[in-house]
């Protein structure tokens, strides 16, 4: 039913995720075992053309021609969006650059990458991370590509992407400038595998420009699909060193940066927010500026390696040389300290000269934070490996609807997405004496790098967690938030893509709320809920009753126009319907308009001017059991009862003195009316009805209502089981529900198309 409502309400189309991105990702298997983030058996697409790259190559090797993209063309729109380039760009394929040009040349590794003149080191240094895993590294680059062998042109890369991984494919026609690549390359002049992954990305969030700036978890993530977490150095645990000893042998990626004074490094800004506080917002400056031992602030590195004798860290810096004149730099008297064994292996390991060592106390004093993705959630503070259980669930914030902000705007934090957690199973931990389950929560927003065109940038988002009594799957209101403490909520909200934290709860029921720090903020997100034991995350119904979602509350069967005694105020408006009808007395869209303007005015209570012509036409189309286009008296004083029904509830909702009604109180507005809908159509009903201020007006608010009751009794005509489901053909579909879709103007009422329907 509210996939039925839904086509009816909407009148905008899903917003492209990217270039080669579903408009709709599907949730990762519920509850499927997280190592399947390494599997290469499920197949992978390319989502535009939904064309395997095989198919693709295959295509273009018979035909004799190179492949060339149309979706990532070889012009500016796919460099900047922002300004035009500052130089004279050529797309070259790298047969034009150089002779010989290979793909990968004697394995793919962190030589490989050398940054160019775009700022993405946070990429570059997640890619390098990325080299010291080849399991990973060729999930994300497939290896049977080449320049010679089926030669069309043609690329692709594995990305991790919203619960899914995806197939990027691109050409080979690279940026560059008097035959030299200007973006990301290589050492090797003939090696353009790191160029290419670069160029594919870059097609995932719509230009090269979209990847200035950034967080280097965010590409770890979306190249192994793992847990991101980091820490804060000056705050960091007492074993963090093995904590990153033991992140390095189970795979994981480490970055680290130095922020520039009080506010990030990153662009966007990297800044956290404490729920319930005063808080104020620094702008970020674009200028690097570097220590007095040479390192620079607003700049990502990867951590390569450790070695835990001396206590020293490996660091490679993705321009391709070290700027480092601290201990253990190259020249420092350190390495007088070690035997000369000792000092031909550590310089053996930094196998160029973009890595350098440094003292794991040195390293806490000079960044301020560590960056890590891990494969899977266990925790590097012990020895235990466990097999997790994943749920994915997909939502968005609308505002008006449910974009209802932090616990500082307690009017509206109830209307945010709310997700039961189901905890069946405590851990097995004999030595703990809690009975508790081990969970990790995971917020990431979707699609806001993409959309950095439209002015985008990463909303501050968070979440809390709320312990509920078990069997009540239902949306929690108002009332429960203002006198109910959370059970357990992320420490910060930060303007990161994602927001992780780890917790243990006793076994029961929860709801988790995700949020942006403001209200009225709008985005799409993707909630993934780990846990070592059987759990179940799935969003909370809005209402609790029997039956389906999206049904109305029955009521004691009588006939739809069945006589009844009429009041004095029904007398009252008889004389006005007479006067205005005419001799055949029945009453067209127009009629309507100015009868329902003389009623309303004896009303004081509803400040209106009357109703649309638009609404006026969608309540005769309601109406209108006889076919004719129009309403008789019967059939009016029917349509004034609904009205004077529905009025009682905007009153009750509405607010000062009656004139507008909230679209956050709509959905409670709703179901006093008795109509079952899921929070998408809630979101609908904001950005259909709802004006500039979140304001739903009289004439809106009854437009609705008219056109929710319409579509549920026609849903009910076709649902003759009563089971709640239907089945419409496609001469069905076209000749009815686009009906609704045209507003209902057709002069073939829905009243008489459902009156015939009920009678066959």
């Amino acid at each position: 039913m509210n996939h039925f409502l839904s086509r009816f309400f909407s009148t905008q189309t899903e917003a492209s995720l990217g270039p080669d991105a579903k408009a709709d990702y599907p949730p990762a298997g519920t509850n499927s075992i997280y190592s399947a983030i390494l599997s290469r058996n499920e197949a992978v697409k390319d989502a535009k053309r939904l064309k395997t790259f095989l198919e693709l190559r295959d295509k273009y090797v018979n035909k004799k021609v190179v492949f060339e993209d149309p979706l990532f063309p070889a012009n500016d729109s796919s460099l900047f969006y922002s300004k035009k380039p500052s130089m004279k760009f050529e797309w070259k394929r790298p047969s034009e650059i150089c002779e010989n040009p290979q793909f990968i040349v004697d394995g793919a590794n962190r030589t490989d990458i050398c940054q160019g003149e775009l700022g993405d080191c946070w990429l570059l240094a997640a890619i390098a991370c990325l080299t010291l895993n080849e399991k990973l590294l060729y999930r994300v680059i497939p290896p049977d590509q080449s320049f010679t062998e089926n030669y069309a042109g043609i690329f692709h890369f594995q990305f991790w992407r919203y619960g899914e991984w995806i197939d990027v494919i691109v050409d080979d026609r690279i940026p560059t400038c008097n035959n030299q690549l200007v973006f990301t390359k290589s050492f090797r002049s003939n090696e353009f595998w790191s160029a290419l992954l670069e160029k594919a990305y870059a097609k995932l969030h719509g230009s090269y420009e979209a990847l200035k700036g950034g967080n280097t978890l965010e590409a770890m993530e979306d190249f192994t699909g793992g847990v991101t977490e980091f820490f804060e150095l000056s705050e960091a645990p007492k074993e963090l060193f093995k904590i990153m000893r033991k992140a390095l042998e189970r795979g994981s990626l480490m970055g680290c940066s130095i922020d520039q004074g009080w506010y990030s490094v990153y662009e966007p800004l990297y800044f956290a927010l404490k729920c319930d506080c005063v808080c104020q917002v620094f702008s970020a400056s674009e200028m690097e500026s570097r220590t007095e031992q040479g390192l620079v602030r607003g700049h990502a590195y990867s951590i390569i390696g450790l070695q835990e004798v001396i206590r020293l860290i490996r660091l490679r810096n993705p321009w391709g040389w070290v700027l480092w004149k601290g201990p253990w730099s190259a020249n420092s008297n350190e390495w007088s300290t070690i035997s000369i064994a000792d000092k031909e292996n550590l310089k053996k390991q930094t196998v160029e000269t973009s890595e350098f060592w440094m003292s794991f106390d040195e390293f806490k004093k000079n960044f301020t934070k560590l960056e890590m993705c891990n494969l899977t959630p266990d925790t590097l503070q012990g020895d235990e490996r466990h097999s997790w259980t994943v749920s994915v669930n997909e939502g968005r914030w609308v505002r008006g609807s449910s974009a209802g902000g932090c616990r500082n705007f307690p009017e509206t934090f109830w209307t945010n997405p709310q997700y039961r957690l189901q905890l069946y199973e405590e851990d097995d931990d004999p030595e703990d004496e809690k009975v508790a389950c081990t969970v990790v929560v995971a917020l990431m927003q979707k699609g806001r790098r993409m959309q950095r065109h439209q002015g985008a940038r990463f909303l501050t988002i968070g979440f809390s967690i709320y312990e509920v009594m078990r069997g009540k799957n239902q949306h929690l209101q108002k009332d429960f938030f203002l006198y109910t403490a959370s059970k357990a909520k992320c420490k910060t909200y930060i303007n990161l893509r994602e927001v992780t934290e780890r917790f243990r709860l006793p076994p029961g029921e929860y709801v988790i709320i995700p949020t942006t720090f403001e209200a009225h903020q709008e985005g799409e997100f993707i909630l993934r809920v780990f846990s070592e034991k059987r759990n179940r995350a799935r969003a909370n119904k809005e209402i609790e009753h029997d039956g389906i979602q999206g049904e109305k509350k029955k009521k004691p069967k009588r006939k739809l126009l069945e006589p009844e005694e009429e009041t004095e105020e029904e007398k009252q408006f008889r004389a006005i319907y007479q006067q205005i009808a005419g001799e055949d007395m029945q009453i067209c869209a127009n009629e309507l308009k100015t009868i329902m303007k003389n009623v309303l005015a004896k009303h004081s209570e509803i400040k209106t001017e009357g109703f649309s012509l638009e609404t006026c036409r969608s309540m005769i189309a309601l109406m209108d059991t006889d076919g004719t286009g129009k309403l008789n008296l019967q059939e009016f004083k029917h349509l004034w009862r609904k009205i004077k029904e529905w009025q009682v509830i905007f009153k009750r909702y509405g607010k000062d003195k009656s004139c507008s009604i909230s679209s956050f109180e709509m959905r409670n507005a709703v179901n006093d009316a008795g109509f079952h809908l899921n929070k998408q159509l809630y979101d609908i009903i904001a950005m259909r009805y709802a004006d500039e201020h979140l304001n739903i007006d009289f004439d809106s608010y009854i437009c609705c209502f008219v056109r929710l009751e319409g579509m549920f009794r026609a849903f009910n005509a076709f649902d003759k089981d009563g089971d709640g489901i239907i089945k419409l053909n496609v001469l069905e579909v076209s000749h009815n529900v686009l009906i609704c879709v045209l507003n209902l103007r057709k002069s073939k009422s829905w009243g008489a198309w459902i009156a015939q329907r009920v009678k066959y």
